[in-house]
């Protein structure tokens, strides 16, 4: 039997007194507006679903286990939301002009997007020349193909019932959409600027402490579906197939810089030092740095933790108190960086294909990723405060479950030989060093006098 995710918009997570199975897995992930819970599937299950779980807005089942070949054939991968079986009978393009006339929230939900960053895509794809409008298919279903895919990670099967087009058809406007967003994703992504973040300037916890910082670098694991003679470099600590995903992003939750592609096999460290050195590489203005966790370096323009301190939340009990210089340095710098946390879940929270690995070629798997995060940064700039961003901004954060567990964290002996196959020096990692001090002991001063009675 295997394991499988179900999106659920509330009555789901009702429903799951109505399985109680012996064997539903402990583990799981608090509903936010597409979360996830776990569910034992199987026909017996199946049979015993109320009509309206069945019928639930965007359920949907993806693999993140191995199944057999019959559950493969009996799920597919595919549940089509309640709203969108009536036009079933009908075409894809009256359905999507129905959503672009109706309520924003609908465009929202099915596309991914509000109405008007909808249009306004649209508006710039074709001004660009990317996108055209085809005989049959306006620039506006394209897209919404496009976005209806990746943001309920639908197969190609369902979307052709749903849109009755072809299986080639859809695949075709696909990939174009991929390759158009591609080809103006660095319009999307801005470097660094030389304000101090109001994240830092604003919060006595990190001013004038981290003054220099401009965002936090750390790497993901997506899922990736490759052939049984490439998944070797692939497979990753755990046993699962995943591409290594570098992304260096602001504290307003926007991306910096974006590199996807490396094999799950490849250390984090391992992939900083590309993004260090290639063609388009990650650069970090003169005098600042990122803040990294415990699996990267401490290095010139990044910024680790004390190693062999507490760090994550989870090592930090309640009514933690900070005994030295180290651990107030390290309590601070995870509530800092954990911008990194938040917005790869704004961003698997709206693409779920991200999620589970789709059956595409591997370059386009990896278009994927980085067309996924080009949208990001345009939907947060366009409407910052939509309803998915919302739940991921500072103080209103809620604990999620990664969607692979957590890697082994290597030696920092390893690390620190690391740092120096990227060329440099011993005085510039001890200049990172004695900075990193200074900040520690700063901050700790501050503290005990702000302790101290009056």
């Amino acid at each position: 039997m295997g394991l499988f995710w179900a999106e659920n918009l509330g009555l789901l997570e009702a429903s799951l007194g109505f399985l109680n199975t012996s064997h539903s897995p402990k583990s799981k992930n608090p509903a936010i507006l597409f979360s996830y819970t776990f569910l034992s599937f199987c026909p017996n299950h199946r049979r015993r679903l109320p009509p309206k779980l069945v019928e639930l807005y965007s359920l949907q089942v993806s693999f993140v286990m191995e199944s057999t070949d019959d559950e493969k054939d009996a799920v597919s991968g595919n549940y089509i939301p309640k709203e969108l079986t009536h036009a079933l009978a009908s075409t894809g393009a009256k359905f999507i002009d129905e959503v672009l006339s109706g309520q924003n929230e609908r465009c929202l939900e099915n596309f991914r997007m509000d109405k008007h960053v909808f249009y306004k895509l649209c508006d710039i794809l074709q001004g660009k020349g990317l996108l055209r409008h085809t005989n049959r298919i306006k620039i506006e279903e394209q897209l919404a193909m496009f976005m209806f895919i990746i943001g309920h990670n639908l197969r190609t099967r369902a979307v052709q019932e749903l849109f009755r087009y072809s299986g080639e058809t859809i695949s075709r406007h696909f990939n174009n959409v991929l390759n158009a967003i591609r080809a103006i994703s660095l319009d999307f992504f801005q470097p660094p600027g030389s304000d101090v973040p109001p994240e830092i300037s604003e919060d006595p916890r990190f001013y004038p402490y981290f003054k220099d910082c401009v965002g936090a670098v750390d790497g993901i694991h997506i899922p990736v579906m490759v052939g049984v003679d490439e998944q070797g470099p692939f497979r990753n600590k755990n046993g699962l197939l995943s591409q290594n995903v570098l992304a260096a992003c602001s504290f307003d939750l926007k991306f910096h810089y974006v590199l996807a592609g490396w094999e799950g096999s490849a250390s984090d460290l391992q992939v900083l030092n590309s993004a260090l050195t290639r063609r388009n590489k990650l650069q970090t203005p003169e005098g600042r740095y990122y803040l990294v966790d415990n699996k990267y370096a401490n290095m010139p323009g990044f910024i680790a933790p004390y190693p062999g301190v507490p760090y994550h939340s989870k090592e930090f009990p309640s009514g933690f108190h900070p005994q030295d210089a180290k651990e107030l340095f390290n309590q601070r710098h995870s509530m800092l960086r954990n911008a990194s946390d938040r917005i790869f879940g704004a961003l698997k929270a709206r693409f779920p294909i991200l999620m589970a690995a789709p059956p595409y070629p591997l370059q386009t798997q990896v278009k994927l990723v980085v067309a996924a995060c080009a949208l990001h940064n345009y939907m947060r700039r366009e409407k910052p405060d939509d309803w998915i961003f919302k739940m991921y901004e500072k103080d209103t954060i809620l604990q999620m479950e990664e969607s692979l567990p957590p890697l082994e964290v290597e030696p920092m002996m390893h690390f620190e030989a690391s740092a120096m196959d990227i060329a440099f020096g011993t005085e510039e990692l001890e200049f990172t060093s004695q900075l990193r001090d200074s900040i520690a002991t700063e901050m700790w001063d501050d503290y005990i006098h702000d302790l101290s009675p009056m």
